[in-house]
């Protein structure tokens, strides 16, 4: 091949890849104000922070992602900016963002370093910890009574693997039947097809209210302690500091005019749940300043 033959092609594959590069060089801003829209990534099985009512995006993540869009519009100077939401799941979630499916996911995700190989985080939004749900009429309460029985995790989940060391640290012999999502589990707990469920605190409660909706007499019972620690947070673009400013002026300035504490009691504390003092401590923690 000679060097002319060489250079030629050299710069037909540059031609070739420019579109490419040049979409992946934009950040987010700069995508949301090209196309008018900002996509918002959330969870249908996630209640009290993402789920859906009467077919709509609802929950406390969604409000606050709802308040992220209104100061990504001031921002950008788009008083036309429109708002989709999109439908992920716990498999999905984070391929949507990487992919540029949607700009922010806003569920019940916890930040770990593993993640940040593949995407960023945002301030804190919430806090809790993993724990098991079992029917009422055969309650398991503390861990160690979890030998022997069956429970079930939504697979590929930071539960699992808090959930599975546990186990192992504790020496007890329970069996973990992994599952695709929380409303399998839930309904194999239900049918007594598990003898327990486990996973974050919040989203349990979110499950036995759903539970209640169905079935008035159902009844369940948590776990007397946490197996693990849960910081929530929304999931942005990889290196994109621009867009994951604008996200973490608007948070912090929802902690900082109490807000929050308006949405808490709006999506949580309406079933007569109170803030643990971790989610007190965060709240404080986060109110940083411009």
């Amino acid at each position: 091949m000679s060097r002319t033959t060489l250079v030629r092609m050299l710069a037909l594959c540059a031609i070739a890849l420019a579109p490419v590069t040049s979409l992946w060089a934009q950040g987010t801003l700069e995508r949301v104000a090209k196309r008018g829209e900002l996509r918002i990534g959330y969870r249908t099985d996630a209640r009290p922070l993402s789920f859906e009512r009467d077919g709509q995006p609802a929950g406390y993540s969604v409000d606050i992602c709802g308040r992220i869009a209104g100061a990504v519009r001031d921002h950008l100077k788009l008083p036309d900016m429109k708002v989709s939401y999109v439908r992920v799941t716990s498999d999905s979630r984070f391929d949507a963002v990487v992919n540029g499916d949607v700009d922010i996911e806003c569920g019940a995700t916890t930040i770990t370093l593993g993640r940040q190989e593949r995407v960023d985080f945002t301030l804190m939004t919430f806090v809790t910890g993993g724990t098991i749900l079992s029917l009422s009429k055969s309650p398991i309460g503390p861990l160690d009574a979890l030998a022997g029985k069956r429970v079930a995790v939504v697979r590929g989940t930071t539960t699992e693997s808090a959930l599975t060391a546990f186990l192992k640290a504790k020496l007890i012999d329970a069996r973990i039947v992994q599952v695709a999502d929380r409303d399998t589990g839930m309904a194999q707990l239900e049918k007594g097809e598990v003898d327990a469920f486990a996973s974050d605190q919040i989203v349990l409660m979110g499950q036995a209210m759903d539970a209640l909706d169905r079935n008035k007499n159902a009844s369940f019972s948590f776990g007397d302690e946490l197996f693990s620690y849960e910081p929530y947070a929304l999931v942005v673009r990889r290196n994109d500091a621009d867009f994951r400013l604008v996200v973490n002026r608007a948070i912090a300035q929802l902690f900082r005019n109490g807000q929050h504490a308006q949405l808490f009691q709006t999506w949580v504390g309406n079933v007569g749940v109170k803030p643990s003092p971790m989610l007190l401590a965060l709240y404080q923690l986060q109110t940083l300043t411009e």
